[in-house]
């Protein structure tokens, strides 16, 4: 018999680590395209490769080379079958996969790379072959949704009065290629509703889009200059003209100026508009730059503004909060859980340009220190939507746990936001400002 007081217990069995797994993930859109899809398809995967799995991504090439290589992605070597492509002619840079040949394509690479998951990133070309043929084979699936049809819509040549048919027929399609997967996932849960409500799916789960915060540099000196930054595609979904006509609305003695980094077909109506509201001598369009240059940008703003109505999320907010700025953005979607109306900045009828202005000549005319505490809360909101927070639930997801649910925690409204928000409700009786007290 042992003694009990001399003996030692047996040290509990260590579990054994998981396997790295094989993902292939699939997207519509991807770099060298820019636009918050391809980014975070690019981010997810690189994140993925960090931690040891074997990524393999599914995608149009963006020339008339195709096959399958090795590219550095955000930092990160990963495996890329770049799949034969056509330009989408009524877009300025769009490519995409051939539909006849997609699920050929698909049944070879899933043969060739067995993977213990497939990731679609759309419904539309890419995920609907991926879908299909994984399904075929008994693999996972897990699909995650950045589509809005009017994104889509604009850029085709169909007559306004035929878009909502044709919006409805592609909803239709999302619906039959989700069905396939065993999870599904959108970037917020205000976007995760939305794709609830149009295709009849349920149990969607929000997982935020992540950024990693450490590559953005807040500034808290002092402002110099009244600097009002967009960062994004310079495209008619983003309402840039609203901007722009606010802008010419503020008093001159602001002086403030204007820049939109990005690129995108709406670069030379925008200088036109410019020239003719008599301001283009304070404006700024850059057309794409390099990572440094738009990081530099963040860090040196006064205000980050996003006019458009039909953001799912919004990565490029989410970069200008990680960099300290105070928002203005429209109270549309999905950009109510990043700005939190009166904490980190504030929110505007959507394309009323009168309150545009007014909510930047809020910002451009307060006191420091309340545009420092402006700051301080956008840095503290985002906080919740770190890239490390969206690669674990989506590792579990890949792994079949159950039980996975939204991965961001929004922080509470304050009491001006809250306050905002009940006026809000009282004078218009919207739903947003409903929502909003909710």
């Amino acid at each position: 018999m042992s003694d009990p007081v001399n003996s030692v217990a047996s040290p509990e069995p260590e579990s054994a680590p998981l396997k790295p797994l094989k993902i292939v993930i699939g997207a519509d859109t991807f770099p060298p395209e820019i636009n918050g899809a391809a980014i975070f398809a690019a981010r997810l995967a690189a994140g993925l490769v960090g931690r040891g799995h074997d990524v393999h991504i599914v995608a149009p090439a963006p020339t008339r080379k195709h096959g399958t290589w090795t590219e550095i992605l955000e930092g990160q070597p990963m495996t890329v079958h770049r799949l034969r492509s056509w330009r989408w002619y009524p877009h300025p840079w769009l490519r995409f996969a051939l539909p006849w040949r997609i699920e050929q394509n698909s049944a070879r690479i899933l043969d060739e790379v067995k993977p213990d998951v497939v990731h679609f990133q759309s419904h539309i070309i890419t995920g609907r072959g991926l879908s299909h043929q994984a399904k075929l084979r008994g693999i996972r699936i897990i699909g995650t949704n950045h589509f809005m049809p009017e994104n889509l819509l604009e850029h085709t040549l169909l007559p306004k009065f035929i878009r909502p048919w044709a919006s409805g027929l592609a909803w239709q399609a999302a619906a039959r290629s989700f069905a396939r997967a065993e999870a599904v996932t959108s970037p917020t849960r205000k976007a995760a509703d939305f794709l609830e409500k149009n295709t009849k799916l349920d149990h969607v789960i929000a997982i935020s889009c992540g950024i990693n915060a450490r590559d953005y540099t807040p500034s808290f000196e002092p402002r110099t200059e009244n600097l009002i930054l967009f960062v994004g595609r310079i495209t008619g979904e983003k309402q840039l003209d609203k901007l722009m006509r606010a802008f010419a609305k503020l008093d001159p003695s602001l002086n403030a100026k204007l820049e939109l980094v990005g690129g995108g077909d709406q670069e030379n109506h925008l200088k036109q508009l410019a020239s003719q509201l008599g301001v283009r001598d304070r404006v700024t369009i850059t057309g794409y730059v390099e990572v440094e240059y738009l990081r530099n940008a963040l860090t040196r703003a006064t205000v980050f503004a996003m006019p458009s109505i039909a953001e799912l999320q919004s990565i490029a907010t989410m970069e200008a909060m990680a960099s300290g700025l105070p928002i203005v953005a429209a109270n549309a979607m999905a950009l109510p859980h990043l700005v939190h109306d009166g904490d980190n900045g504030f929110l505007f009828e959507p394309g009323n340009v009168d309150d545009l202005a007014a909510r930047l000549t809020e910002v451009l005319t307060m006191p420091e220190d309340e545009l420092q505490a402006l700051k301080n809360e956008s840095l503290k909101i985002v906080e919740a939507h770190d890239i490390e927070r969206t690669l674990d639930t989506f590792e579990r997801l890949y792994r079949g746990e159950t039980g996975v649910t939204d991965s961001v925690v929004e922080r509470p409204l304050g009491k001006r936001a809250k306050l905002r928000a009940k006026i809000r409700s009282l004078t218009s009786g919207s739903d947003r400002g409903a929502e909003a007290v909710s």
